[in-house]
């Protein structure tokens, strides 16, 4: 595209996926169209983000939302809200905690390098559980009972990274949670699609839960959504908006700020350089609108038809092919390269595909064990048949 050779930078073709490294999905029209007609006027960030909160409640279940800078903003604010409520003295010494409560239980199989959104907020991370599994040193996971015995004084509550096989369930380390009245924020950046999921967490219990809004749900690479108990996210709003008002003259939305249970205006807050602008909220909030009204289903067979096109082509005794079709989302295509027939490993075919321009851009798990995963979200006609081309060149 003339926009980016214009800067001298070369386009790829992405089927990585949604990573952010190879700049997330590409949005649907309608939520471009959407962003460029918002970029025209101005409004009231605190009144768009009420309006959010209104839509992305009915949509979760959840008493409130709000959209975020990405997943990983929100669960830095998710934690400050929890940490600092709408305590003014709190808020404004973060992420500095010495003196008030600041632990949050997680799993040790939970550990990720997300959670270091976490300790942005200024949290202590105190972990339960052994990866005994992965160690090859016994048959148990973590259990609910190690989140109760961990739980002190100075615990303000418990971080859960939600995935396909976390352990325990969330539902169990809820009810550790609500015996000792702790709230619970739940990482689940990457758990759309299914559908249900966006109503799934606060159904089981969660107080916060955050999503992307750069991966299934096609919107702004750089933004997310943050659900759960209305008060948080008033702590929320409170930490993350330009606070720059009189007070006399400041009327917030009072469904997401509720003035008169404040005793002033705080001064910039922790999460002030996760500012979102109005065009990504506008583009957040019709992209969630599309998957909701399953825009995207139509995708997900052309998806599937990119992948078998490529199959048919690169079909070969070096290498293995596998479909995978979920019931939502897109399908996924695995290629396991016969290293000793086609003498190339499978490091060496993805160097060179994202090699030349535009480069092929695959997903790197499975690289390791001898497989090329190919995610089809960005696909077209066009792209498929470059990414093809320069397939059988390689192999």
């Amino acid at each position: 595209m003339a926009i980016y050779d214009n800067f001298g930078v070369r386009t790829i073709i992405n089927v990585s996926g949604a990573s952010t490294r190879v700049g997330g999905a590409l949005m649907p029209e309608e939520v471009v169209d959407s962003m460029r007609e918002a970029a025209r006027e101005s409004v009231s960030m605190a009144e768009l983000q009420a309006a959010a909160s209104r839509y992305i409640s009915n949509v979760t279940g959840a008493e409130a939302g709000y959209v975020t800078s990405g997943a990983s903003a929100g669960l830095t604010l998710a934690t400050a809200s929890i940490i600092a409520g709408c305590d003014l003295s709190k808020i404004d010494k973060l992420p500095q905690t010495q003196g008030f409560k600041n632990e949050f239980i997680i799993s040790r199989e939970h550990r990720n390098g997300y959670d270091h959104a976490a300790r942005l907020a200024g949290a202590t991370l105190v972990e339960v559980g052994m990866n005994e599994i992965v160690a090859n040193a016994g048959v148990r996971r973590t259990e609910p009972w190690e989140y109760e015995v961990a739980i002190t004084d100075s615990t303000v509550g418990i971080y859960y990274s939600q995935g396909p096989d976390s352990h325990p369930c969330l539902t169990d380390v809820v009810k550790v949670a609500q015996k000792f009245k702790l709230p619970v924020i739940v990482d689940a950046a990457g758990e759309l699609p299914p559908k249900a999921n966006l109503r799934r967490f606060i159904e089981m219990g969660a107080d916060l839960v955050a999503f992307s809004g750069g991966k299934a749900l096609l919107g702004p690479q750089s933004t997310g959504i943050l659900c759960g108990k209305k008060h948080l996210i008033t702590s929320v709003a409170l930490q993350n908006l330009d606070m720059d008002e009189f007070f006399d003259i400041w009327d917030p939305p009072n469904d997401l700020i509720p003035k008169d249970t404040l005793p002033g205006i705080p001064r910039h807050g922790i999460g002030r350089g996760f500012k979102v602008s109005k065009e990504n909220v506008v583009g957040l909030l019709t992209a969630l609108r599309l998957f909701v009204e399953d825009n995207y289903e139509s995708n997900y067979i052309d998806q599937t038809n990119y992948l078998k096109s490529i199959v048919s082509a690169i079909s070969s005794k070096a290498l293995e092919t596998r479909i995978f079709a979920p019931e939502e989302g897109s399908p996924i295509l695995t290629i396991r390269v016969n290293e000793e027939v086609l003498q190339k490993s499978a490091f060496e075919i993805s160097r060179q595909l994202k090699n030349g321009n535009p480069g092929v851009f695959v997903q790197e798990v499975g690289l390791g064990e001898g497989i090329i995963t190919i995610h089809p979200m960005n696909l077209n006609e066009d792209r498929t048949r470059i990414l093809t081309k320069k397939l059988l060149s390689i192999i």
